[in-house]
């Protein structure tokens, strides 16, 4: 028997105003939350503006009004009970939430740690209704004439809790989460017109009926909105919209990756594994994507109500979900752009060089011998050798039509980088991360169309597995034989190596299995396949590619050039190192003093 259970009064049903404070821990938890529950609820009145203002990060005033469909007396008194909603009637009605909220918490859990105030009014109606509370306790009832619509004003936040007061940051702390809550919302919904104003001054004022496009192009800058691919992709019941930027774009953080489902800002562990797929091979590492992903999909097959503050879903078929986003996201970064700008450091440095005397740009010697060959690795596909130079021919006589217009090549900037010049600029191409790029897409189309070989090792290995690994392993024996490994189950989560995929080389076997199980468990097996291949192909292309010190004659660089940008993806080698960089004549000019 428990220790006290014999002894009676030790349990004891909680008065509603210790209830709805401890809702208010899990619904609650910074000055952004209530923007985020109150925001939702006047989206879900319908409203098409909404009018959004806090002081002191929030601590002091957090006011929002809407013009939406507002409250009679009756319906205003009890949206501030608990689990008081509009929104589902029976059990079942979970299974199919189509609003922002549901559970009916969020005023009573916000009323019961501030002083609260709801004016509402019926469109219909001539007059509308004030409430007054503070610490969950109704002050005042009344009567008032107001706009139609509902507006709300919390103010001291906290005030009664002084414990969760304390753990708030600063005041630009708290403003910077409710400013990133106000975005979240204006991209979710751009028909609707949003305005921000934090301490009395306005910070945005958006207006309604735009196009996602048009929303982000107010909110980032010109290289940001000219890097966004669009999203566009259908299958069976789910649909993919939205933009992904392209590897020019990244950041050192996941802060610019938004979801919504079904309009909704939410998240789930399989989106992250489907955007780190997605993006494989294209960006440096450690650096995280700019995405704005909009999944639509029947409301039954997504389960929104795991999150005490809706921040999660839970798909019930993730593995359709997550393949999904994958070949979305691919499908939309196939589409080529422009290089990138070059990036401050860059500049920084060629203009170190213009101080120092160096020469900008030194011609491309042409050898006294015949051009020797670009040589690719050999492989299954008609690879034809380049023509010989023109006789004499040298930097900057020639120009040729690409993807980025007219190109010239007018020579070598640091006995490395290729420098062209095109209709509005000039770009630096970096050779050996432009050649890895070529030869990865070449080398991985060729190694899909047959299985990778394996390598035998000196001499059998027994790995033994975590039972989680053990038991994917167990299942997927014959598509790891596919990839390239030599294994046999060797009895419990035992399991024995006799080869390993060609191109692995000083790794731990233990380690290479354990990774490869774990892939197959997070991004599905198929995903985890492909993953480990392109790894591969990526560790030769990056092998077999030209070296820095390698004089390329001038009919090698025009086909480097013309080969990188029929690549699906130009900008980035496999590891994501840059290939080439961007610098306009506008910029040029800038730096010059002529803008």
């Amino acid at each position: 028997m428990v220790s006290g259970m014999s002894v009676s009064g030790h349990i004891q049903v909680l008065p509603d105003h210790v209830i709805n404070k401890i809702a208010a821990g899990e619904v609650v938890d910074r000055p952004a939350s209530v923007v985020k529950e109150l925001v939702e609820n006047a989206l879900d009145a319908g409203a098409s503006a909404l009018d959004v203002a806090v002081v002191s990060g929030g601590r002091k005033l957090i006011s929002i009004a809407d013009n939406g469909r507002g409250m009679g007396r009756d319906d205003a008194l009890l949206a501030i009970e608990r689990h008081a909603t509009s929104k589902i009637r029976e059990v079942d009605d979970i299974e199919d939430i189509r609003t922002m909220g549901f559970r009916g918490e969020a005023l009573a859990a916000i009323a019961s740690v501030s002083r609260f105030t709801l004016v509402t009014r019926l469109h219909d109606e001539v007059s509308g209704t004030e409430i007054s509370m503070s610490g969950g306790r109704i002050n005042d009832v009344r009567d008032i004439g107001c706009p139609a619509g509902t507006s709300v004003a919390v103010r001291n936040l906290f005030f009664n809790i002084p414990a969760r007061r304390k753990f708030m940051r600063s005041e630009q702390t708290e403003t910077a989460y409710i400013r990133q809550i106000f975005l979240t919302y204006a991209f979710a919904r751009p028909d609707v017109s949003l305005r921000l104003a934090v301490d009395d001054r306005e910070m945005y004022s958006l207006p309604g009926d735009m196009t996602l496009k048009e929303r982000l192009r107010c909110m980032f800058d010109t290289a940001l909105i000219d890097a966004l691919k669009p999203i566009t992709y259908e299958s069976g019941p789910i649909k993919i919209s939205g933009f992904a930027a392209d590897p020019r774009v990244h950041r050192n953080d996941r802060t610019a990756q938004y979801f919504f489902i079904n309009q909704r800002p939410a998240s789930a562990p399989l989106l992250g594994y489907a955007l780190n797929e997605a993006y494989e091979n294209v960006l440096p590492a450690r650096r995280c994507p700019v995405v704005f992903v909009f999944i639509d999909i029947e409301p039954s097959l997504v389960d929104v109500n795991v999150h005490p503050a809706k921040r999660e879903v839970r798909f019930r078929q993730p593995t359709l979900v997550r393949d999904a986003c994958i070949t979305a996201i691919r499908s939309a970064l196939g589409t080529k752009a422009r290089p990138r700008e070059a990036s401050p450091v860059i500049q920084e440095q060629i203009r170190q060089m213009n101080m120092r005397g160096m020469p900008f740009v030194t011609p491309i010697p042409v050898a006294d011998v015949p051009a020797r060959p670009f040589d690719y690795p050999s492989l299954p596909m008609d690879v034809s050798a380049p023509a010989a130079d023109p006789a004499g021919r040298s930097a900057g006589e020639t120009t040729f039509e690409s993807p980025w217009g007219r190109c010239r090549v007018l020579g070598r900037l640091g006995g490395l980088y290729i420098v062209i010049e095109v209709d509005d600029g000039m770009i630096l191409m970096d050779p050996q991360a432009a050649h890895e790029r070529v030869l990865y897409e070449r080398m991985l189309r060729a190694t899909e169309e047959r299985n990778t070989a394996g390598q035998g090792l000196l001499s059998p290995e027994t790995v033994e597995l975590p039972p989680k690994e053990a038991v994917c392993v167990r299942k997927n024996l014959e598509v790891l034989r596919e990839m390239g490994f030599g294994i046999s189950e060797f009895g419990g989560d035992a399991f024995m190596l006799e080869a390993l995929p060609s191109g692995v080389r000083n790794v731990s076997s233990s380690q290479i299995l354990l990774d490869v199980a774990l892939g197959m468990e997070q991004i599905g097996t198929h995903a985890a396949k492909g993953k480990w291949t392109r790894e591969l192909v990526a560790q030769a292309a990056c092998r077999a590619a030209v070296n820095q010190q390698d004089a390329l004659s001038m009919a090698e660089i025009d086909r480097l050039i013309a080969d990188l940008a029929a690549c699906e993806m130009p900008y980035t080698c496999p590891h994501g190192r840059p290939t080439v960089i961007f610098t306009s004549l506008q910029e040029l000019a800038r730096k010059f003093g002529r803008a």
